[in-house]
């Protein structure tokens, strides 16, 4: 007991003056009660949680009221879950942390030892001098605190439809870019300087799992010393949408997404074509000064496929082979995906027939080849699909190889259409597996092309790889206006081959040209002596198709040389050289019918002929296919484009928009903008 004398002792006294390391403590325990209290983090309307001691002693005045005191073993039986019961909060909420120190919030240290008064007096002291000295804990105010997870509202894309909004794995990816030194993160507090950490703090963004294929941008070349360029077509077009989508979420692509060649050649050119299907496609280079780089010029490759007329169509035979696996479960992928398909099915003729295979833990056939004939029929199953289970993907394609053989339309189109997000778990999984069973199963005559979906998960790699070796190509959907651009506008190319097998060989005539490089097509290299080998694979060329490469090239004697010539030897200039002077270069172009195992050689030699006396004169459709050009190297951190600005780049693409009537261009130069807003330290 207490006496009333005591407690008027007490009473009486004056109260200490606080110490500086007290004020200290306590003006950064308000401060981050408040900011707790009042942080945006919190869900509106949600109900304010009661403080742990209040929780506390309202529990216990209830007790008590229960006069219980009397009875000690009641009393201990109520205290004790009671003690439990507030000890377990005070760890949830971090009031009690053993070995912490300031910064982590209040401490209740176990780990001294019991001081002489003298002692624990010097301690106070030599705290309250160090608090003194150090600086005040800057507190940023409310409104500077990290900004919350973006909210995406539908945005409509070039063709006015709804653009899917992006997956979680893609919002989080939002948090960071790619390249990590152009985007600053959130500014964590210092606690090394006794700065309390923030309360509500965003969480890291996770490691991005996309798997990507790298290599390296193509070097500079002498012409004296390795005159001769070789390489494979590619009509894909997966890495434009894929960069689009990136700089639509905000976020700088990584250079190993960004294929140039693909980006060029995802826009439609009317580059003139043949009259006739006896000639597959036509070529046509154009010599014009480099926009980047006065000293240098442009050799730009153009390749025109012969369209298809409705009439002369061939059946279709086609096997939809569709991943409905666990990681399809997002609204860019199988929803996309399906939506997608219905869009295909509404091109195809009567006669034309459809198949449906699906895989997850293992690979089933949905629907047996049905005529299209059946629409109703085609779109039920479609509806149907559902999500689930883990990726057995090369059991699918197997299966979906099984069923295009056996309903194979001699003289039509067999083609398997496999739509994955490309993760594959199950049975063979290496991407050089895969690539030698499609390599194996192309020899029958049924071609296999990829549409890929989602991002986070997406296999790119091993998407292009199956789609180079089974003689299709790959794209990549990330809208429902894509998927239209894919599977409807350009239908015919999409399906129906006019020339397999395109290789492209150019030889540099050293006499006139002292050095090369080829701007894109890093995956696409050949050997040179692969060239006149028919066994090699290559790419395809569909309906119309619109092909385009583009060399800068050095002229003899430039100032942008930027190799020595050599001390003890010189280039030959026996069948080429000073023989044939007024030569840029001689382009040879190999192809084989889409039913035939032998190949056809075009050849044509570059001269003066084909150049244009600036770049204003060359025509609006390559203007703008070099401005897509430099683009794609400025985001992949070519050093040829470094000095060459977003509003440069921009300014070519205006001026050579042309006729637009799907808005791709349009749209190309919106991305222009949010590229150069982005990276804005390399404008």
């Amino acid at each position: 007991m207490v006496d009333d004398t005591e407690l008027e002792r007490l009473r009486d006294l004056n109260a200490p003056a606080p110490r500086a390391a007290a004020k200290a403590r306590a003006l950064a325990a308000a401060r981050q009660a408040f900011d707790a209290e009042n942080s945006f983090a919190s869900a509106q309307g949600s109900k304010r949680r009661p403080r742990l001691m209040g929780r506390f002693h309202t529990i216990w005045r209830e007790t008590m009221q229960k006069r219980l005191i009397p009875a000690p073993a009641l009393t201990a039986l109520i205290a004790l879950p009671v003690a439990g019961y507030t000890a377990f909060h005070l760890m949830q909420e971090g009031a009690i942390r053993l070995g912490g120190d300031l910064t982590d919030g209040p401490v209740v240290r176990l780990d001294k030892q019991v001081a002489s008064p003298k002692e624990k007096e010097a301690a106070e002291r030599a705290d309250d001098e160090q608090l003194i000295q150090a600086p005040e804990p800057a507190y940023a105010p409310l409104a500077e605190a990290p900004a919350a997870a973006p909210q995406f509202a539908p945005s409509l894309d070039a063709s006015g439809l709804i653009a899917p909004a992006p997956s979680a794995g893609s919002q989080r990816m939002l948090l960071k870019s790619d390249r990590g030194n152009r985007a600053a993160a959130p500014a964590m507090a210092d606690r090394s300087a006794g700065v309390p950490a923030p309360i509500d703090v965003l969480p890291q963004a996770e490691q991005e799992r996309d798997r990507l294929e790298e290599f390296r941008t193509n070097p500079v070349h002498s012409a004296a010393t390795d005159p001769v360029s070789t390489f494979s077509i590619d009509v894909d077009t997966a890495s434009y949408a894929f960069v689009r989508r990136s700089l639509k979420e905000g976020i700088l692509p990584r250079p190993d997404t960004v294929r140039v060649e693909e980006m060029v050649n995802y826009f439609p050119y009317d580059w003139e074509g043949p009259a006739t299907s006896a000639t597959p496609f036509n070529s046509d280079v154009t010599v014009m000064p480099t926009p980047w780089d006065e000293h240098t010029k442009l050799m730009h490759v153009a390749i025109k496929g012969y369209d298809v007329q409705p009439s002369e169509q061939p059946r279709a035979n086609l096997v939809f082979l569709i991943d409905v696996s666990g990681s399809m479960n997002e609204p860019d992928k199988l929803p996309l995906l399906k939506s997608a398909f219905r869009l295909l099915v509404s091109k195809l003729g009567p006669d034309d027939t459809v198949s449906i295979v699906t895989y997850a833990g293992e690979a089933g056939t949905v629907l047996e080849p049905t005529r299209a004939s059946e629409r109703a029929k085609i779109l039920s199953a479609i509806d149907q699909l559902a999500p689930g289970g883990s990726t057995a993907g090369e059991a699918g394609i197997r299966e979906a190889y099984r069923l295009a053989e056996g309903s194979f339309v001699k003289g039509g189109v067999n083609r398997v259409m496999l739509a994955t997000d490309g993760d594959f778990n199950v049975g063979q999984t290496d991407d050089d597996d895969l690539r030698r069973l499609v390599e194996e199963k192309r020899r029958s005559g049924v071609f296999l092309s990829v549409l890929g979906f989602g991002r986070g998960n997406l296999n790119d790699r091993m998407m292009q790889a199956i789609a180079q070796n089974g003689n299709g190509a790959a794209a990549y959907v990330d809208t429902l206006a894509e998927a239209e651009k894919v599977l409807v506008q350009e239908a015919s190319s999409t399906l129906f081959p006019i020339a397999k097998d395109v290789k492209i060989q150019v030889e540099f005539n050293p006499a006139a040209v002292s050095e090369y490089r080829l701007i894109g097509y890093e995956t696409r290299a050949l050997a040179r002596e692969d060239f006149n080998n028919d066994r090699v694979d290559a790419g395809e060329i569909g309906s119309g198709h619109s092909v385009t490469a583009i060399y800068e090239v050095t002229p003899k004697g430039s100032p942008a040389e930027t190799m020595d010539p050599l001390r003890y030897g010189e280039a030959s200039t026996q069948n080429g050289g000073v023989a044939n002077a007024d030569e840029y270069a001689f382009v040879k172009i190999r192809y084989k019918l889409p039913a035939k195992d032998v190949s056809t050689l075009i050849e044509a030699p570059v001269t003066k002929a084909n150049e244009v006396a600036s770049f204003d004169a060359a025509g609006a459709d390559q203007r703008f296919s070099v401005a897509v050009a430099a683009f794609g190297q400025k985001l992949r951190g070519a050093d040829q484009t470094a000095s060459f600005g977003y509003d440069r780049i921009a300014g070519i693409a205006s001026a050579a928009r042309g006729a637009d009537p799907y808005g791709y261009r349009a749209e190309f130069l919106s991305l222009v903008r949010l590229a150069s807003a982005l990276d804005a330290g390399n404008r």
